[in-house]
């Protein structure tokens, strides 16, 4: 009995007891059955996370803060990969629900009507991370996208910019994006002044597909004074572009990315770009999860929204003729 409770982290043992049962466990190879430890509780210690991507830099650190709260519990993460497709997201969805996890941790707010009625029926905590602009299904911790799309229309035109162009990410399958080209649109918007060109692509936040579409947008509208990526890899494959061509950079033209990517931090020039919290948003979703997986727990929906904040770095600033 008293080896149960020690491999179930359940009982009083005291911490002598308890590292000499875990000692000769480990000496033995010994796991224990977890599934069918967890036939009585109906759960067992694994916190589904569902994610769009690998590849994009962005997860990973969304990943070490979910990994940094659960270090010191007994919830284990297990990745799912989505690939920004609602219907695998709804699969990955499925798959992990059916062992019965102690929580959910979603990437974004649209799902599907299976995916929402899967998270709203699992009676167990659910989070979705990265977004509030919108209506989520429990709880919600992220940024507001679209407000982060206006704060960075503000900080263009504060500085002198008219015309701008975007590149992003294709619509609508990265939706984040979508509402910070919403939010940027509007901000301009009330200021009078429209986006002059845009280009959207599909797959990696690449290098080269920065330059590339760089290189495309100001061949065929070479007025542009200011152009705002919807992430950093791609603002900074611009940035190489116009620095290779000896643009005046931010004075013949500004730049401005998204992430604040710390892989960037060794360009020539540091890229303007937006933090999006990334880290404390794994941290503030994992713990969620933990409160709410103790006995008697507040279940109450947690909607935690942070702040990002500019930085400005070498491609957002120029001196203002008055």
């Amino acid at each position: 009995m008293t080896v149960s409770r020690v491999l179930r982290n359940r009982g009083d043992v005291s911490d002598a007891t308890r590292k000499r049962v875990l000692a000769a466990a480990k000496d033995l190879g010994y796991v224990p059955n977890q599934i069918a430890g967890s036939l009585a509780s109906q759960r067992v210690n694994l916190v589904a996370i569902i994610i769009p991507s690998l590849s994009n830099m962005v997860f990973p650190e969304v990943l070490n803060g979910i990994n940094q709260v659960f270090e010191d519990t007994a919830l284990q993460p297990v990745v799912g990969v989505s690939d920004y497709m609602p219907e695998k997201e709804e699969r990955v969805l499925y798959e992990m629900l059916s062992w019965r996890p102690s929580g959910v941790i979603m990437a974004g707010l649209e799902h599907t009507d299976a995916s929402r009625a899967m998270m709203q029926n699992a009676g167990i905590p659910v989070v979705e991370i990265m977004d509030t602009d919108g209506r989520p299904v429990d709880a919600m911790v992220g940024i507001s996208h679209r407000r982060a799309g206006r704060k960075m229309a503000k900080a263009i035109l504060k500085q002198g910019y008219e015309h701008i162009g975007f590149m992003g990410t294709k619509m609508p399958l990265d939706h984040r994006a979508r509402k910070r080209f919403e939010g940027l649109t509007e901000g301009l918007a009330k200021a009078g002044v429209e986006i002059e060109a845009r280009a959207f692509y599909v797959g990696g936040s690449a290098l080269a597909k920065g330059r590339e579409m760089t290189q495309d947008m100001l061949s065929a509208n070479p007025d542009l004074d200011f152009l705002y990526y919807s992430n950093d890899m791609i603002g900074a494959g611009g940035l190489l572009h116009l620095l290779d061509q000896g643009v005046d950079i931010p004075g013949q033209i500004g730049l401005a990315g998204f992430n604040d990517v710390e892989l960037l931090q060794g360009l020539p020039r540091q890229l303007a770009t937006m933090d999006a919290c990334r880290l404390e948003i794994g941290r503030a979703a994992a713990q969620i999860i933990v409160d709410r997986n103790v006995d008697g727990a507040d279940q109450t929906p947690v909607h935690k929204t942070l702040t990002p904040t500019i930085s400005y770095g070498d491609t957002l600033r120029r001196n203002r003729r008055v």
